[in-house]
Order: C-alpha cells, then structure tokens, then sequence
C-alpha cells in the first residue's frame, strides 16, 4: 500500500504566541480539507528549518510560492493599506484562507479584519485599544495563550510545551472554522438587509424576517440616516432595535421613550398599550414583544414620542 509522506511543519521553539499558533491552525484547517497529513516541529535548527516543507514565524524568508511565512528579517514581509504590518498569521491567511473560503475575497477580508489584523498588530507591537487603567487588559485570545506557557517551573519541560501548542492549534482551528462559517452567513445577511431597505415603504422602520446582528445592520444602514429602528425575530419574539448614529458608537439616532426604561410585562404593557409587549432595556435600545404586530406597534409609538 501506498503512504503519502507527511508535511513537515517548523515554526521556532520557545514560547509561543498567537500569531504562530493561528498560522499553525490556517495550516491544519488547508491540510484537513485536502486530506494531507503533517507533523509540526518547533525549532530553531537551520538544518531543520531549510528541510522542512512549510515553515513560519521562523527562518527570516517570506516567499510563499517556497512556502516560507516569516516576517521577522529586516523590513519585515509588508503591511496593510491600514499599516498594520504583517505577522506570521497574516502571511499564511493570504495565502490558504481563499483556499479555505472557496476564493470569497469577502470573507477572506472579512476575518482578516476581525480575527487576523489584531493577533497581527499586537505581534509587531501594535496597540489597536487602549486600557482603561494601568495593567487593566482585555483577556481575549492572548490571555488564552499566555495561559498554556511554561511557568517558570515547567521551563525545560519541552513536550509539555509542543503538547499546549497542538493542543491550542486544534482548539483555535476550530474558531477559524467557526469564523468562516460566521463570515459567509454575515454576508448573506448583508444582502438581505439591504434588500429589506430597498423593498420598505417606511424607510424609518426596517422590518428583517430573521434574527440579525447588531454588526450587519451597521455596515449596510450607517449610510441610510434616515433608519430609526429594526423590526426583527428575537427567538420566539420579535425585538425593535434602535439603530446606532455611526458604526463607532452605541448612541442610538432616536432612542425608545425613557418612560420604558427597564419596563416589563403589565408595566410596559400598560404604558404603551401593546398588549404583549414583554421588556424594554434600560439603555433604551431595545424592546421586545411577543408578536411582530406589537414589535411595530412599540415602533410605531416611540417614532412619534
């Protein structure tokens, strides 16, 4: 029988990081897909590294066509028209994540916005938010990661440290593969949002048939102003939503009256009329109802209000 023989995978020994990690994952996701087999080797051998049949975050080359990922020789391997620089992850997405999304530029854009620049930018050292004390940070994926390293009393465990990385190369395929996922329902939204604007009589009132994230209705209503609420299915309700001023903030164009404020069941229903109305958030930006009929009444009424 005939054994196709494995890829051999390098990146550099030591700790490691996102970047290196989501690159390794993009890698794995490409071979599963194409039933390929691999084993990944984490080194700083020259010897290795120039035998091995892809390598990243390691070796000082950036050719893809060679199938050599680094970005830490001197200039580094580019940046984005946004100037964030390119990381290990960077490099490997450009090149298999339109493998991995059926060649959707969309989507590919998409995560490499939302997913890759960040785990890019904080790599070369780039901060894309600030905290809000001294020593206050997101956890996010980072934490994740500083969390399987090496304490000082494990530091020459060696396989402890390659068992974490595969360990964390699996569970962050997984997220890649979800994201994709994520990406390709998004943009299908986005063209049902935008044909929900175009067929609307009242352009102030959007009415979408399904359950739709804050995310897509901004990117395809923040140029149409003159949208002050979304009606749309909230589970086995229905939810008015108020639409945001702009892309970057939570203020809303015209929030529900401050009477709701916190309001449910009888209390609502009696201030509104709306007989099923079941809840309006305290941040006024959201009321539900049990029908989409008492959704557009809720509407209705804090239009006029």
């Amino acid at each position: 029988m005939f054994f196709k023989r494995k890829k051999k995978v390098v990146t550099h020994c030591g700790s490691f990081h996102a970047d290196d990690i989501f690159a390794c994952a993009t890698l794995s996701l490409y071979f599963k897909k194409n039933n390929m087999k691999y084993t990944v080797t984490r080194t700083r051998d020259e010897q290795l590294i120039k035998a091995a049949d892809y390598v990243f975050d390691v070796g000082g080359i950036y050719e893809p066509e060679l199938e050599r990922f680094d970005h830490h020789q001197s200039g580094g391997a580019g940046k984005r028209k946004n100037e964030i620089p390119y990381a290990a992850f960077g490099l490997v997405w450009k090149k298999y994540g339109p493998l991995l999304c059926n060649g959707n530029d969309e989507i590919v854009a998409d995560i490499d916005r939302r997913l890759v620049q960040p785990i890019d930018a904080i790599d070369n050292g780039i901060s894309i938010s600030e905290p809000v004390d001294c020593g206050l940070y997101d956890y996010g994926i980072h934490g994740i990661v500083s969390s399987y390293q090496n304490t000082w009393k494990e530091a020459k465990d060696t396989k402890k440290q390659l068992k974490s990385f595969l360990k964390l190369v699996d569970f962050f395929a997984g997220i890649i593969s979800r994201e994709i996922e994520q990406s390709s329902n998004r943009t299908e939204m986005i063209s049902i949002i935008e044909k929900c604007y175009q067929d609307s009589e009242n352009k102030e009132i959007i009415e979408i048939p399904y359950h739709v994230g804050v995310g897509p209705l901004v990117q395809v209503l923040d140029k149409y102003k003159e949208v002050r609420y979304i009606i749309c299915r909230s589970n086995d309700k229905w939810k008015v939503l108020a639409m945001r001023k702009s892309a970057c903030s939570f203020e809303n164009r015209k929030s529900l009256p401050s009477s709701w404020s916190g309001k449910r069941g009888k209390d609502l229903q009696n201030i509104t009329g709306v007989s099923d109305a079941v809840f309006c958030h305290n941040a006024l930006f959201m009321a539900v109802a049990q029908s989409k009929l008492g959704a557009w009444k809720l509407a209705e009424l804090a239009l006029i209000e």
